[in-house]
């Protein structure tokens, strides 16, 4: 983590940050009686990623940020399903969301080896 001098330069928050604006593209087909609805849960969701990613960075404590990495899978989960369940009641297609899906699992990946390397 040497050529690590602030949380923008983690490829996790970077990959963070294309995760929340693919979202962001993507509920702008939605809807807008949904603004208030999914399109607000998967932007929340999508933003709670990368910001928890760079809280914990943030915090200089390794049980801390181990901490809040673990929040920010759960925002990943919570992501997945609202995509799921956009897909399934017709708010968008398999094909919509198959590469957001695809961005989450790695991140999960890479959330999981950095937990990893901290421990």
């Amino acid at each position: 983590m040497s050529d690590i001098k602030d949380f923008r330069d983690l490829i996790i928050w970077q990959k963070g940050m294309k995760i929340a604006k693919e979202c962001y593209f993507l509920t702008k087909q939605f809807p807008k009686d949904e603004l208030y609805g999914m399109v607000q849960q998967i932007r929340r969701a999508a933003t709670s990623i990368r910001s928890h990613i760079s809280e914990g960075y943030g915090r200089r404590s390794s049980g801390d940020y181990k901490r809040f990495l673990n929040i920010a899978q759960g925002s990943i989960n919570e992501l997945q399903t609202h995509l799921l369940l956009a897909k399934s009641v017709g708010l968008c297609s398999q094909k919509d969301i198959a590469s957001l899906i695809e961005e989450l699992q790695s991140e999960t990946r890479m959330i999981i080896a950095l937990i990893r390397k901290l421990e």
